[in-house]
C-alpha cells in the first residue's frame, strides 16, 4: 500500500526533477537507493521484494519495474526509458487447465555500468554483467556476461565493447 501511494506521488512530480525527494520516498518504502540516483517520475516500481540501485544511476521514463524476487541495479547504470525489469514468471504446465503454470520468481541483477537502450527487457532470472550494454528492443534471457554487447529478440551475443 505504501508503495502504491509513493507511485502515485512521484508520479505528480516533475519528471526530471525532485530526485532526492523521490530517493527519500522510495527508501521509505524499504528500497535501498545509493547517492544521486535520478528516477524519472514515470516510472512505476512494483513489488514487495528488496530492490537495490546503486550510486549515480538513471532509470528513465516509463521503465516499469516487477520486483517478486529481489532486483539489484548496480553503480552508475543508464536505463533508458520504456524498459522493463521483471522478476516473475510462469512454469509451463501442458496438463494443466493452462499452459502458464505455478508462478515462479527469479533475482534480477544489473552489473555496475551498464547501459540498457531504450525498450529492453529483462526477464526473471536474467542478469548483465558490469559495463555491457542491450541494444535498443533487446529481450534478455539469460545471463549477459561483462563487457558486452547484446541484441534481438532474444538478444544474442553481437560484439565486446570492453
Amino acid at each position: 500500500m505504501l508503495l502504491e501511494i509513493t507511485n502515485r506521488i512521484v508520479h505528480m512530480l516533475p519528471s526530471t526533477r525532485c530526485f532526492a525527494l523521490k530517493r527519500a520516498l522510495y527508501r521509505l518504502c524499504g528500497a535501498k537507493i545509493g547517492r544521486n540516483v535520478r528516477i524519472c517520475s514515470s516510472v512505476s516500481i512494483l513489488g514487495d521484494h528488496p530492490l537495490t540501485i546503486g550510486e549515480n544511476t538513471w532509470i528513465g521514463h516509463e521503465t516499469l519495474i516487477l520486483a517478486s524476487a529481489p532486483i539489484q541495479i548496480g553503480r552508475n547504470v543508464n536505463i533508458a526509458p520504456r524498459c522493463f525489469i521483471g522478476t516473475g514468471t510462469h512454469e509451463i504446465d501442458s496438463r494443466g487447465r493452462a499452459i502458464a503454470g505455478r508462478g515462479v520468481s527469479l533475482p534480477v541483477t544489473i552489473g555496475d555500468g551498464s547501459w540498457l537502450c531504450t525498450h529492453t527487457v529483462m526477464i526473471a532470472g536474467s542478469s548483465i554483467g558490469e559495463k555491457s550494454i542491450t541494444a535498443a528492443g533487446a529481450i534478455i534471457t539469460k545471463n549477459v556476461p561483462a563487457g558486452e554487447l547484446w541484441g534481438g529478440v532474444p538478444a544474442k551475443f553481437i560484439k565486446k565493447v570492453v
